[in-house]
């Protein structure tokens, strides 16, 4: 805990405030640790019972998790507003490969279409017109029949992770239990967090989540399943053809299961997607546009069975109400151009060899990495602390693998978005003499 900020107060309630305090006005930075509940109720002069029950509160409400021997910590994204950035700002001279974005040069310039829906513009739209363009409905359900994704019935949400959260509130109640890929999405996990609603982490190898694992976790009573079908965040694992059939008959007829499928890499993803949809009575499948088009176009297409789609849309409906019309119209107009199709193609391709000749030259020197698909590189470590640190000291920035972990081994995850092909080799010189690696192919420890 920083030295700076004290936590005070005299009950649960109170001690719960004090943290928020902390972390709102930022001296309680991510990952900081709180102290043992024993040592803060003898400062405090209360009972262990009552700093027990503040950090529950907080933990519930994903402002804290438990780190095992680490003890209890701030998370890394805590749902509540900060006046200073959770992650320190990049050192001049530093490279930054830790963001998880794609590379702005390559997303398809905007201007051009959002002058042609200008001059096509009528009359305003009022509340009773507003919601989800049919044309843009029946697109969203060309392209996922295009992939073999069942989309009678489609909505749209402000992104993939808007689309999860409304999902998940719709069909759970805190305290619940989703299953989700361990290593595994870092927004995920705190989303699920903030729900107030329980992570089982499930083991991820090259061909997405493990079988043996999603058995473990529903027998542990999981009520959701999240699955990236490609380019997972962070390992860049992709659902292959035999893990989707084998997934698919263990999930057929689970009525006590919602499934749910994350193909966010979309368009630029460069191998076939194998989905998982139908396999349970409630399911979705979302699909956003943020990779291939830019991240500041929050919309999903969402796809599901009826009842799903119904609760999705409905929450919305009494909500936030709709995703606005405006940028369906412009989702619409970048679907449909050839020319920009041809930029999306172009940026996978440009990913694909980045990511490629990255692991071609780790291999070179001795070390392996995972990612079948998408912009990260998953790299297994025996230590990410002295990794990141001398990562650091020779000029790179990449994100530690805790981010991203519940119980999967160390790592570090580089997003090759970001790297130029003059940078490869010296990315490279000092990635394994950072990691001076131990033999290791698995995910978990």
């Amino acid at each position: 805990m920083s030295a700076r900020y004290q936590v005070t107060g005299g009950t649960a309630a109170e001690i719960s405030a004090s943290i928020e305090s902390g972390i709102r006005v930022g001296d309680l930075t991510a990952g900081a640790a709180l102290p043992p509940v024993r040592t803060l109720a003898a400062t405090l002069g209360v009972s262990p019972a009552t700093v027990a029950r503040a950090y529950q509160d907080l933990r519930q409400r994903g402002l804290l998790a438990t780190a095992g021997r680490h003890g209890t910590r701030v998370r890394p994204r805590p749902p509540v507003a900060t006046r200073r950035a959770l992650h320190p700002s990049t050192a001049p001279g530093t490279r930054d490969l830790s963001l998880g974005e794609p590379d702005t040069r390559l997303l398809p310039p905007l201007g051009p279409h959002l002058a042609a829906l200008a001059a096509e513009f009528g009359a305003p739209l009022g509340y009773a017109s507003a919601g989800v363009l049919p044309e843009l409905a029946d697109a969203a359900r060309e392209r996922f029949a295009a992939d073999g994704v069942p989309a009678d019935d489609v909505t749209v949400t402000g992104g993939a992770l808007d689309g999860i959260e409304r999902l998940l509130a719709a069909h759970l109640r805190p305290g619940d239990a989703v299953a989700v890929e361990d290593p595994g999405w870092a927004n995920l996990l705190d989303l699920v967090a903030a729900l107030g609603l329980r992570t089982i982490g499930v083991p991820v190898d090259d061909e997405g989540p493990v079988e043996a694992g999603v058995r473990v976790a529903l027998a542990a009573g999981a009520r959701a399943l999240v699955v990236t079908s490609r380019a997972q965040n962070p390992t860049g694992a992709a659902v292959s053809a035999d893990r989707a059939a084998a997934l698919r008959a263990l999930l057929a007829g689970r009525e006590d299961l919602l499934l749910i499928e994350d193909d966010h890499a979309a368009e630029l993803a460069r191998v076939p997607l194998h989905p998982l949809a139908g396999a349970t009575p409630a399911w979705a499948f979302v699909r956003s546009v943020s990779k291939p088009y830019g991240p500041d176009l929050r919309l999903a297409a969402l796809a599901g069975d009826e009842a799903t789609v119904a609760r999705v849309a409905g929450r919305a409906r009494v909500g936030a109400g709709w995703v606005s019309t405006v940028l369906q119209r412009l989702v619409l107009a970048l679907w449909r151009d050839p020319a920009t199709a041809a930029l999306v193609d172009r940026a996978g391709t440009s990913y694909e060899r980045r990511r490629g000749d990255l692991l071609a030259a780790l291999a070179a020197r001795g070390l392996a990495g995972h990612a079948r698909t998408g912009i990260n590189v998953w790299i297994p470590v025996p230590d990410e602390t002295s990794a990141l640190t001398a990562l650091r000291d020779a000029g790179w920035a990449v994100a530690p693998g805790a981010l991203f972990r519940i119980a999967a081994g160390p790592g570090l995850r580089i997003t090759v978005s970001q790297l130029d092909p003059p940078d490869l080799s010296a990315l490279a010189d000092a990635v394994v003499a950072a990691v001076r690696p131990r033999p290791s192919t698995a995910f978990r420890a």
